[in-house]
């Protein structure tokens, strides 16, 4: 899952300070359409070759590989649609697919296969590897596949993918990934125990938010328990994603045209907010070995931040527990808007023969259609990549109600920088957004800390 999207690279540097910042804001706009589709299948005229030249009999046998950074749940699940795909296809293709292990591994060895005979046709790749082998001409665009008149997608299933999955992946006029999986990271917010605090509704602004947060803390300090003193508003997550979506709540972001830039007072507001929330004791850290699901069921927190597949985590907790409270997820408030980044890996298809590359659209076209969508959302808890694929999991929803609160907010989402870069400056920006408060820099120290993150950001681009 993209829980180890932080563990394949090793820190970076070491800051002085460091501090963590965000990427650019690009704000999607757009609903994505609610109508239920199917995904085409393929003609069966023997001899249509469509605008891709390729027969249908000419597919028969094809193998492709597919290299894919799973492992566990999403590993067996995605062998098992694999061979599925193979026992069904009528085209005869056959698809081998082998485990990176992680995102790490699965670059560096795609890499070092590039320029080989051995390379995968197919890779489940994040998109900024995508930008890097694209630089090097290695990667095929999607969009002939999509507009085929015999193979592709309709007008309709393309509408059937939320905008901001899209958009990722689109760059320089081409369609370099088509997305495999899409999450988020949200503030997870105990709805009953901000009632009892005096709050009827979820914080929308950054003030509303830091009032929550520092009435849960004085809760903390009043009450006859000693050894919580210090915990009550939000538990500090020092997550890359969690610090762009501060970021971009504030109107910031990384980027001024193709180049990075931290050093802006929608991005001082945005960390010293943040900071000063922490130095007021509204806003606390764990201990490294703290459960954080244990921590939202015993009221620790009225905030805490998780990513969209941890949320059964958080809901075991709960029922371990006992505690009935409501709770729901929200993005992160601003003062200019609210933060939500959406990130997750897409299909790359590499280079290859036209009959490999017609025989690796027609298997990520099988996997992106509406019921295989549904399965991969009951078994990873992820966001449905196509909105038609809801119509099949209203039994999931009714029963995961802060998944399906999560979903309801994916017209807001953002996407991050479109740079091969962002691989590195995104772990930088995790390490810096941590050290921010390991070393306790104080809240007046923000615009040296950017600049610091913004020199290094430009560094590790080059």
């Amino acid at each position: 899952m993209f829980k180890n999207f932080r563990r394949w690279l090793a820190p970076i540097f070491i800051f002085t300070f460091a501090i963590s910042a965000c990427q650019p804001a690009q704000t999607i706009t757009g609903t994505p359409s609610t109508q239920t589709t199917e995904t085409p299948q393929a003609v069966s005229t023997p001899n249509a070759g469509g605008q891709l030249g390729v027969q249908k009999e000419a597919l028969k046998g094809v193998t492709i590989q597919v290299w894919n950074p799973w492992f566990d749940v999403e590993s067996s699940l995605f062998e098992s649609q694999v061979k599925e795909f193979n026992q069904t296809n009528e085209w005869g293709i056959i698809v081998q697919s082998t485990s990176q292990i992680n995102y790490g591994q699965l670059y560096d060895n795609t890499t070092a296969a590039l320029p080989t005979v051995n390379k995968p046709q197919l890779v489940i790749a994040l998109p900024e590897h995508a930008l890097e082998w694209n630089a090097n001409d290695y990667v095929v665009d999607w969009n002939p596949y999509i507009n085929d008149s015999i193979y592709g997608f309709s007008g309709t299933d393309i509408k059937d993918f939320p905008l901001v999955f899209l958009t990722q992946d689109t760059f320089g006029g081409k369609r370099l990934g088509l997305p495999a999986e899409r999450s988020a990271r949200f503030l997870l917010y105990n709805v009953s125990w901000a009632r009892q605090l005096g709050f009827d509704a979820a914080p929308r602004t950054a003030d509303e938010f830091r009032q929550q947060a520092c009435r849960a803390h004085q809760f903390m300090l009043t009450d006859t328990t000693r050894n919580n003193d210090a915990q009550g508003g939000w538990l500090v997550d020092t997550n890359s994603m969690t610090a762009l979506s501060w970021l971009t709540a504030f109107g910031g972001g990384v980027l001024e045209g193709n180049d990075y830039r931290f050093l802006t007072p929608k991005n001082i507001a945005a960390l010293t907010f943040v900071k000063q929330l922490y130095d007021d004791g509204c806003a606390w850290s764990a201990q490294p070995n703290t459960n954080l699901p244990d921590a939202l069921a015993a009221r620790k927190a009225l905030f805490i931040t998780a990513s969209l597949e941890e949320l059964s985590d958080y809901a075991r907790s709960m029922a371990t527990a006992s505690n009935g409270d409501e709770w729901t997820v929200l993005s992160f408030p601003g003062d200019v808007q609210s933060g939500l980044i959406i990130y997750g890996s897409s299909f790359v298809m590499l280079k290859s023969t036209p009959e490999q590359q017609l025989a690796s659209w027609l298997f990520v076209r099988w996997m992106l259609a509406p019921d295989k969508q549904a399965k991969w959302v009951e078994n990873t808890s992820l966001f449905p990549l196509r909105t038609s694929s809801l119509d099949l999991l209203g039994d999931y929803k009714n029963s995961h109600p802060q998944w399906a609160a999560a979903v309801a907010l994916i017209p807001n989402g953002q996407i991050q920088p479109q740079l091969a870069s962002w691989r590195k400056v995104r772990v930088m920006i995790g390490d810096g957004f941590d050290s921010m408060f390991r070393v306790n820099t104080p809240a007046g120290r923000v615009a040296e800390i950017l600049a610091i993150m913004e020199s290094t950001a430009r560094d590790l681009s080059k």
